[in-house]
Order: C-alpha cells, then sequence, then structure tokens
C-alpha cells in the first residue's frame, strides 16, 4: 500500500489533506545529479534505454525536492520509433525524424503490432522504479496524445507552426485520420502495458494543441483523446492539452480524470466548467520560478488560494526550464506542502 497517495486521492475526487503536487519535467534538466548521470553516457536516447539510469534519474526529484509522485523518465518520441520511423536527439536542437510521413505508402510502413515488447526498455525501467519507490509514492505513466505525435512524424522535427503537419489536416484528411488512428492504437497499447508494469497513474501531453484552431482539434485530435481515455479504464488519466483552452468545455465529455492546465487558463473559468466532476492540474507559469523566493511563496499560495482545498493536483502550467534554480523549485513545491487552508 503507498504511503503517500495523495495525487491518486486527488484524481479521484477523495478528500485530501493537502494539495498534492508534481512537477513537470522534474526527472532531470535542473539537478546537477541529473546532469551527471546524462554526462556518463553518449546520447539522450541511450539513457532513454537504460532500464538502470532510467530508475536512477526517475527517484532524483522523490529524494531531493520532495515531490508527491515520480514520473518515469522517457519521451514522447518513443512511439513513433516503436511504429517503424526512427529518430534522432540533437544536442540542443532537439528531435529529428529523417524521414517522415507523406502519403499512404508511407503510412502503410508503420506498425502497431508488438508495442509493448518494442517497448519493454520502458515497462522495465517501470518495474525496476516501482520496487526502488518501495511504496513511497505513486509513479506516473505517460504517452503523447497522437495529434502531437502526428505533428513530429509529418514535420520531422519541432516547429513553431507544424505548417507541414497542418497541411495533411487539410490536403489529406483521410490520411490524417488513419495516420491518429494507427498512433492511438500504438499509444493504447503502450499505456496499458506501462499500467501493467506498475504505472499507478498516467498523463497523456498534447503539447502542440495549441496551433490547431477548435474545429481541427475537435475533428482529428479530440477523437483520439476519448478513444485512449475510454480504453484507460484501470487507472486515472491525465489530459495535458498546452495552449488549448478553447477546448476545456469539450474535455468535460472525456472519461479523463483530471485535466491539466497550462498558465494561460482562467482557474475559475475552469471550475465553472467542471464543478467537482473532474480534478484540475497546474498551472503556475514555470518564469515564475526565476523570481525571488517570497514573490514565489506569495504567487504560489494565491494560486492555490484560486484552485481551492480540494480537487487539484499542482503543478506548473507546462515543464520546468533547466536554467531554473533547483532551490527555488523546491521552494514552491515546500510552499505547497506546507500551505493549510483555513477551515
Amino acid at each position: 500500500m503507498l504511503k503517500n497517495d495523495l495525487i491518486l486521492k486527488a484524481a479521484r475526487g477523495e478528500k485530501v489533506e493537502r494539495t498534492p503536487v508534481w512537477i513537470m519535467r522534474q526527472a532531470g534538466r535542473i539537478l546537477p545529479e541529473y546532469r551527471a548521470v546524462r554526462a556518463s553516457v553518449k546520447g539522450f536516447k541511450e539513457m532513454v534505454k537504460s532500464p538502470e539510469l532510467v530508475c536512477e534519474v526517475t527517484l532524483q526529484p522523490v529524494d531531493i525536492l520532495g515531490v508527491d509522485a515520480a514520473i518515469i523518465f522517457s519521451d514522447i518520441l518513443v512511439i513513433p520509433e516503436a511504429m517503424g520511423l526512427d529518430y534522432e536527439m540533437i544536442e540542443a536542437k532537439g528531435p529529428y525524424f529523417p524521414k517522415t510521413i507523406q502519403n499512404e505508402g508511407d503510412l502503410s510502413q508503420l506498425s502497431t503490432d508488438n508495442m509493448a515488447e518494442k517497448l519493454s526498455y520502458v515497462t522495465d525501467a517501470i518495474k525496476m522504479t516501482k520496487s526502488a519507490l518501495n511504496d513511497r509514492v505513486p509513479l506516473i505513466g505517460f504517452a503523447g496524445a497522437p495529434w502531437t505525435i502526428m505533428a513530429y512524424m509529418v514535420e520531422g522535427s519541432g516547429s513553431k507552426t507544424f505548417s507541414k503537419a497542418k497541411k495533411m489536416l487539410y490536403s489529406q484528411p483521410l490520411l490524417s485520420h488513419q495516420l491518429i488512428d494507427k498512433i492511438t492504437i500504438s499509444t493504447i497499447h503502450y499505456l496499458k502495458a506501462q499500467i501493467e508494469a506498475g504505472a499507478d497513474i498516467v498523463q497523456v501531453f498534447d503539447s502542440w494543441a495549441g496551433v490547431l484552431s477548435h474545429d481541427l482539434y475537435a475533428t482529428f485530435a479530440l477523437p483520439a483523446i476519448q478513444k485512449i481515455c475510454n480504453a484507460i479504464t484501470e487507472v486515472p488519466v491525465i489530459i495535458f492539452a498546452k495552449d488549448a483552452h478553447y477546448m476545456l468545455p469539450d474535455f468535460a465529455n472525456t472519461k479523463a480524470s483530471v485535466i491539466g492546465m497550462d498558465w494561460t487558463m482562467d482557474i475559475k473559468t475552469a471550475r465553472q466548467i467542471y464543478g467537482n466532476n473532474k480534478t484540475l492540474q497546474g498551472n503556475a507559469d514555470p518564469c515564475l520560478l526565476y523570481a525571488d523566493k517570497d514573490t514565489i511563496r506569495r504567487e504560489t499560495i494565491k494560486m492555490l488560494e484560486a484552485f481551492g482545498p480540494q480537487r487539484h493536483i499542482a503543478n506548473l502550467g507546462h515543464g520546468v526550464y533547466p536554467d531554473i534554480s533547483a532551490d527555488n523549485v523546491k521552494c514552491y513545491i515546500d510552499t505547497i506542502k506546507e500551505f493549510n487552508f483555513k477551515n
């Protein structure tokens, strides 16, 4: 039995004695201990595929920062690679796909078979990490949302506009639906394998939701999110669609337990939309953590009071930036853990 199950209680809508907290991208980046492990291997992908190293860096923020959950260290792009579309992680630039999906012939080369087997290095890491955590806190599994994965597979790299991927939505809608369907099937298999290996809760990252209009998101991206939420019944599901404030009402009709919010999303509006039916997660601006500690404490308490004492998982509105001080991150976390709502 978990010694600290605050995040799971909050996700299920159960009463919690305080607001739980974890941080997106907490496993790495800001911690010198992570950078030392990262420096010991040749490349990022080599690290992701080493269960021992993944276990080590996944545990670091639990031990050092005192967060209420671990999130398995991995990358959303393991899915396209397992489907047959290899990628490279270029230092200081990000992901690059030498080959992209452009037509039906490219699509036919992708496979949804044996995802658990192909991604066993992730599930092995989850098993190892669960054992090492020794029931201290829950372990979060994750995957990229199908639209975000499609965007990389078509664009070939990161982009401000993802205009190539959006062009396919407009000019080849049938191909786009078929590609998203394949990614969705693969993602469901992958998340179920993570849960079987020991993940207590899973998050679906739609990092590039904000480049789509409401109509495009509702047509192509939302049905895939709904399929994933419908399929994952074993543990709570968190949906985090960055910059997609326009989709908040639509997410009310999904079976997601938790809706992640970025810092541009209004807390009061979200509470009006979801009432007591969904837990909200977020949503401090990561740039707040560049401020002095008094400012961090003041703004963090303001955020907590706006969300209220129940059905809230504290987090940032996106991943922590690598040049932010770990001491400032700990100040944010400690402020949340020490805060008591007035009765």
